[in-house]
């Protein structure tokens, strides 16, 4: 039997690289699959030492066996993209940057750290294409929706009954927000005094985030967007509480003003053998603040 070379396998211990080609990372909970040379792309990162080493048993692990890193998954897709092509270009209104700087500086990126310093009223991308920013710009229509609402709120110009002063109003973000809830009844044939209510199951907040978070705080409920990215809109949100007054109070408070309404139903009979009917409505109430 033809015993192995011990020089020879000195020597391939010494010249391959202990990493696989393809590497699986565990960043935060989520898991990413890329090649070794992305990852040791920009000597001097904390990913270049990370797996440069001629050791890997210093490397955490998971239970799989994945390399671990304790980091925003999230936002660790962003960072990996850089060390692609060491070009980035963020979502449109992404609302991340100053979280994204500080994973830059944690993994040792300091010509992204360079890219991700402007403000956000400056630039919000990484591109050559500079684009307003999400809190501080309005849209292009911006100032049609301000006539509307004036026109719809005599006094809100004015500081008036109807409007808030304009020292009151300095510092406020301008935008719109959508209250929608559905609701059914069921009317009988005899009269519409027999029409049976369902209370409100759920009152859905559309609009942009920002606002939203302000207007409603901790009552503001995101478990139907657990794994979905920052937007600038969202028409998934909705509110731990059932009560429109309540909504319609919390927006008044922070200077909202109802500019709008609408509402959509549908029938459909109850039972074969009665005239019983149950109505399903869908009701959106539009409210604007200057």
């Amino acid at each position: 039997m033809a015993l192995a070379d011990p020089a020879g396998c000195a020597k391939g211990s010494e010249d391959n690289n202990p990493f696989p080609d393809i590497i699986e990372l565990n960043v935060g909970g989520q898991v990413y699959i890329t090649r070794h040379p992305t990852l040791v792309s920009v000597p001097g990162s904390l990913l270049w030492e990370m797996f440069t080493q001629k050791d890997t048993r210093s490397l955490a692990r998971d239970s799989k066996g994945r390399f671990f890193v304790d980091r925003d998954g999230f936002l660790f897709r962003y960072i990996l993209d850089y060390m692609r092509d060491q070009q980035l270009v963020l979502p449109e209104h992404f609302p991340e940057r100053g979280r994204l700087q500080r994973e830059a500086e944690y993994f040792v990126l300091p010509e992204l750290v360079k890219l991700l310093a402007p403000k956000l009223s400056e630039q919000n991308s990484l591109g050559d294409d500079p684009c307003h920013s999400d809190p501080e710009e309005l849209s292009p229509g911006g100032d049609t929706a301000r006539s509307l609402a004036s026109a719809a709120l005599p006094g809100a110009a004015s500081g008036g009954p109807g409007g808030s002063s304009a020292a009151g109003a300095e510092g406020r973000r301008a935008g719109f927000i959508t209250i929608g809830y559905r609701g059914s009844y069921t009317l009988g044939r005899d009269s519409q005094t027999d029409a049976k209510f369902r209370r409100v199951a759920r009152i859905m907040v559309c609009g942009k985030t920002s606002l939203a978070k302000e207007v409603f705080g901790d009552t503001l409920n995101e478990s139907r967007d657990p794994d979905r990215p920052p937007e600038r809109y969202t028409s998934r949100y909705y509110l731990k509480f059932t009560f429109l007054e309540q909504a319609f109070d919390k927006l008044a408070d922070a200077g909202f003003h109802m500019v709008a309404c609408n509402s959509t139903g549908t029938c459909a009979f109850a039972h074969e053998q009665t005239d019983d009917r149950i109505w399903t409505s869908y009701t959106e109430y539009v409210f604007y603040r200057e």
